[in-house]
């Protein structure tokens, strides 16, 4: 039989760096191995559900590609399906729940306590054969001898987790479930349910927590424990899906940058690492600028463009052959998406704000002979285009008896507003004629 595993969140908050994970561990076994990816919401607790929590974990799945191959098909009230499948809702399965509990209240596996119903634990030792951490033998602590039986109906009503989680994983045919290392302390009473409910428990395999860079753990206020933080920052989804595969697992090679197709060869769960994963976020970055180094004409633009709308500037208002100019300089020189409207904001703005710290150096009372001299060498240019900019500048600064960044820094920062972005000859070019010179004055008329 091939393998049936299963990602299982509680849409009560953010999408966990940690839960994005593990969602990605479960779907490269799924698709190394040829087996099914099931999406399974448990969401028993009503009172601290909501619909904007599963939204976001759906969200984020689909932004990672993560997708799932099994759930009830979803369509309006009113008509057919639509084709796309939806996650299964714990919340829509009581029956089975309910169904269940009966049977191990019937044979004496479970009783009634104070309105709640309780399972009966089983004394003896449990031994967890767990595929990442090895064997593990939970015995009963102290204070577990006394009472070890555990609630699985509260007095309201509501099944607990370990209820639900260990029903599901059994009619569902979940044959291993890849989890985070917190859930180990769960896993001697899931067994327990299913050795009661006459099942052979599936493989586990608890796969090491991620830590943040110092060793601490990692919090949701902490940089990176969000998803959402990483489509907010701009960051591309294969280069979020390559980082977090090296969190707790080894290609057995000393490669850092993989393909997915790659990594779904060669995942497997003896690959995965004992001891916890820490975050490096300039490793993160790193891969981000690979990836975006890599990107097709196309595909930068529309990461570009996104990145520019969220800011305020609407690249519509031009035309798309200056829009596509202006980031064709962009392409490799920048990591993060979110980086570019500082960077190249200048070619989509009617008002250039300087650099504060720039027009002290470079707004000079001297600069302002050469930046008419430039200006005049400019005007006679029959072809604005890069070279022949770059002609014309060299040969003023060599009449001016300056070396060429003499004039490059205070047009830079004339045309642009900052010290640093695209190279200076492409990005004039791009600007055009008209617009480099009035910008060339406006910094003239400044210095005046």
């Amino acid at each position: 039989m091939k393998p049936r595993v299963r990602f299982a969140p509680s849409p009560t908050g953010y999408l966990h760096i940690g839960g994005a994970r593990t969602a990605l561990f479960n779907w490269l076994y799924a698709r190394h191995t040829g087996g099914t990816f099931v999406l399974r919401i448990e969401d028993t607790d009503a009172a601290r559900n909501s619909q904007a929590a599963v939204d976001v974990i759906l969200d984020g799945l689909r932004w990672l590609g993560l997708d799932w191959d099994e759930g009830p098909l979803t369509g309006d009230a009113t008509g057919p399906s639509n084709g796309d499948r939806g996650p299964y809702f714990q919340s829509q399965r009581r029956e089975n729940y309910q169904r269940r509990v009966e049977a191990l209240l019937s044979r004496g596996l479970a009783y009634e306590h104070e309105g709640a119903i309780k399972f009966k634990m089983q004394r003896e030792p449990i031994l967890i054969p767990d595929l990442v951490v090895g064997e593990v033998l939970r015995k009963l602590t102290d204070r577990e001898e006394v009472d070890p039986d555990f609630v699985i109906v509260r007095s309201d009503g509501q099944p607990v987790f370990h209820l639900v989680n260990v029903v599901d994983d059994l009619e569902m045919g979940i044959t291993h479930v890849i989890r985070g290392e917190d859930h180990l302390s769960n896993t001697a009473k899931h067994i327990a349910l299913f050795n009661a409910f006459g099942v052979k428990p599936p493989h586990y395999a608890h796969i090491p927590l991620i830590l943040n860079g110092d060793g601490s753990k990692m919090s949701k206020r902490d940089q990176g424990a969000s998803l959402a933080s990483y489509l907010d920052n701009g960051f591309l989804p294969e280069a979020v899906i390559n980082f977090l595969c090296l969190l707790g697992w080894s290609p057995k090679e000393n490669r850092e940058k993989l393909s997915l197709a790659e990594t779904i060869e060669r995942f497997d769960l003896p690959q995965i690492l004992r001891h916890n994963a820490r975050f490096d976020y300039e490793k993160l970055v790193w891969l981000q600028g690979e990836y975006a180094r890599e990107l097709s004409g196309d595909r930068f633009y529309e990461c570009a463009v996104h990145a520019f709308g969220k800011t305020g500037l609407d690249t519509n208002k031009f035309p798309l052959e200056y829009v596509k100019a202006a980031l064709d300089t962009c392409k490799g020189k920048i990591k993060m998406f979110s980086e570019l409207p500082a960077y190249a904001g200048f070619y989509f703005k009617d008002e250039i704000v300087y650099e504060p710290e720039a027009a002290k150096k470079s707004f000079i009372p001297e600069n302002k002979p050469r930046l008419e001299k430039l200006r005049d060498a400019f005007s006679r240019l029959e072809k604005f285009d890069a070279a022949g900019i770059e002609t014309a500048l060299k040969a003023t600064a060599a009449e001016l008896g300056v070396k060429v960044g003499a004039l490059v820094h205070p047009v830079r920062l004339a045309t642009t507003g900052n010290p640093n972005g695209p190279s200076l000859y492409h990005l004039l070019e791009v600007l055009g004629k008209d617009k480099s010179q009035a910008r060339i004055e406006k910094a003239i008329a400044a210095l005046s």
